[in-house]
């Protein structure tokens, strides 16, 4: 069933309940550039919509008050091989938003944090990344994480590093390394698995993003560019999502 209402409501006018609704949603953003394209427009202005769309769904998630975590791939480490002037803009936009933002994090009450290798970034964008992070820090609402610079294959490298050094100091056995162990490596330690992992731009794959985490989360595509994405195509995507029988590798009774 397509969502069709357009304004805030509650999880029963969208024919949702609480233990239907994903805990934890992931997306990844794919198709700005292609918009942009699309419509004979500089690739930066399908980045500059793609904002909006950021905005829009990052304020449906909140209203909803069941859902736990939000993630969004804004910047695989792959990405690094774009042109040095988009990426530019792309770092420029990101610390605007940080910063636009703020009053808005806290007024919704998000927990806001990044993951990735963050110390890569300019000194700029950190700076402000991790003035939203302390100044969320003890909100209680929604945890809004953005992925900056990720790539998950990169963040297993780490762990793997991580835990080696502590095998090698003697800290730990191999007897020790189990799955629980590996999560508590990864740059998401606390942090939930996704349940729902929605993808823009009707790419069938996963990119490189979160791939130890999502292992038994619900994928849904929509052909639709990021900056077409609005809150009717969430709804679509939770409604879906509240349709499924989760197995987890089991049979259903």
């Amino acid at each position: 069933m397509a969502a069709t209402n357009t304004t805030p409501g509650t999880l029963e006018e969208f024919g949702l309940t609480r233990e239907r609704v994903p805990r934890h949603v992931a997306i990844i953003m794919d198709g700005n550039g292609r918009w942009a394209q699309s419509r004979r427009l500089p690739r930066i202005e399908g980045h500059r919509r793609g904002v909006k769309s950021v905005r829009t769904v990052v304020e449906a998630c909140a209203e909803l008050k069941a859902i736990d975590q939000l993630t969004l791939f804004c910047l695989s480490s792959e990405n690094w091989k774009r042109p040095r002037r988009e990426l530019d803009l792309l770092m420029s936009l990101l610390e605007q938003y940080v910063i636009e933002e703020r009053s808005e994090i806290m007024r919704q009450d998000l927990r806001f944090t990044m993951i990735g290798r963050t110390e890569e970034l300019n000194q700029g964008v950190l700076q402000e990344v991790e003035r939203t992070v302390e100044c969320s820090r003890d909100n209680r609402g929604m945890r809004l994480c953005l992925a900056v610079n990720y790539g998950s294959r990169a963040e297993m490298v780490d762990a793997i590093r991580d835990i080696a050094g502590d095998v090698a100091n003697g800290e730990l056995s191999p007897e020790d390394v189990d799955e629980d162990l590996v999560s508590s490596r990864l740059y998401t330690a606390g942090m939930s698995d996704p349940d729902l992992l929605i993808r823009t731009a009707g790419e069938m794959r996963v990119s490189n993003f979160l791939l130890w985490q999502i292992s038994y989360a619900e994928i849904w595509v929509t052909q639709k560019y990021w900056p077409e994405f609005h809150r009717n195509d969430l709804l679509e995507a939770l409604q879906d999502y509240a349709s499924r029988e989760r197995r987890f590798g089991g049979l259903t009774k």
